[in-house]
């Protein structure tokens, strides 16, 4: 039913406009008495073998949902009812801003894909704070995902980020440094591990001075079009650091080998493209990140992930969680459900007991 209406209605309108419409309507029918304990039964891992422990947390299943789509906090429990077992929320920032003109999200239909310059359109991280202050106990579990606000210089980006990891400490299961998205000028520059390091010791210092009594897992998501050099620095920092883990990957700015027709690609312009085209450099980078680091930390597989066989993929590779997004998108409600349960039919088909015995197999 997802897919009709996606071709009858949704594509016909802008993308963020249906992102607007879809969201809103799915937060108002979780709303109604009963409604989201229903979906979480119906469309909820709750089968023990697709259950996961990663960085002191106890996850029913291994996919989750990235950041991007929540970016407010407004509607994680009824995403979260939809089946995905842990919800990212953000890019969230010191301050808030509108992000760039609109209009900045475009769907590639012929490569199952998105191009976005959203450029961390958010209401700040004091307003996000606030709203995961109010989580149920036993709800779905959440990440939280801090970027820089856009008039921040450089040589005050630690300071912006500080006051968002103090913000969010004690209501996040776990929060990501973003420095890799390509829609915020000079962002990416921090990903170079001298400007790495101290933002990251900054940050971790914040959240044990927030959080003395519970240690935030602390990530950091990367970009796919960082040279394999620079890939094995940050994984070198990252154990060097103890950090919790990294996501693997963020958007990509390449263009190469899509379908979609040359001249759409050049009116649309810059942003990050998702989906399809990014999974083998995802993938890629994942398995690379792995042979690096080792069993040091948890690695989180980020980009093209579209059915059950890439996600299995990406956890045979290394990965101990997956998230997804643009496939989402194009799939509708039942699409964690679908991943859940796929991967689930082929643990049982392959005497597999556990994600735990799934994770890195590929290499042993």
């Amino acid at each position: 039913m997802y897919r009709l209406l996606f071709r009858l209605f949704l594509r016909r309108v802008s993308a963020e406009t249906a992102h607007h419409l879809g969201f809103g309507l799915l937060r108002f029918l979780m709303a109604l008495p009963g409604m989201r304990a229903l979906w979480k039964w119906l469309f909820g891992p709750r089968d023990p073998r697709l259950a996961v422990r990663a960085f002191g947390v106890d996850f029913p299943g291994p996919l989750g949902l990235a950041a991007g789509f929540d970016k407010d906090a407004r509607g994680f429990e009824a995403l979260g009812a939809l089946g995905f077992a842990f919800v990212e929320i953000g890019t969230v920032t010191g301050e808030a801003q509108g992000g760039n003109p609109k209009p900045r999200l475009f769907r590639l239909e012929a490569d199952r894909a998105l191009v976005n310059r959203m450029g961390f359109n958010n209401e700040g991280s004091r307003a996000a704070a606030e709203r995961l202050a109010r989580r149920r106990p036993g709800g779905v579990i959440v990440g939280a995902n801090i970027g820089k606000t856009k008039v921040v210089p450089e040589s005050e980006a630690a300071a912006d980020y500080v006051a968002s990891a103090e913000r969010l400490a004690a209501h996040a299961d776990y929060m990501v440094v973003n420095v890799s998205s390509p829609n915020t000028p000079g962002l990416r520059d921090l990903q170079s591990t001298e400007k790495l390091r101290p933002l990251l010791v900054e940050v971790r210092a914040a959240l044990d001075r927030a959080s003395p009594g519970r240690r935030v897992p602390l990530l950091v998501k990367i970009a796919p079009d960082l040279a394999d050099e620079d890939i094995d620095a940050i994984g070198d920092l990252a154990r060097e650091l103890g950090l919790d883990g990294i996501i693997a990957t963020n958007t990509t700015i390449r263009r190469d080998g899509l379908a979609t027709d040359a001249t759409k690609i050049a009116a649309i312009g810059a942003g990050g493209l998702s989906g399809r085209p990014v999974k083998a450099r995802a993938l890629a980078v994942l398995r690379r990140l792995r042979a690096r680091v080792g069993d040091s930390m948890v690695l989180v597989a980020a980009g093209g992930v579209e059915n059950a066989d890439d996600a299995w993929e990406r956890i045979a590779a290394g990965a101990t969680l997956v998230q997804a997004y643009t496939a989402f998108i194009y799939e509708g409600p039942a699409f964690a459900r679908r991943i859940h349960a796929g991967i689930l039919a082929r643990m049982q088909a392959e005497g597999i007991g556990s994600i735990a015995e799934l994770v890195g197999k590929e290499a042993r």
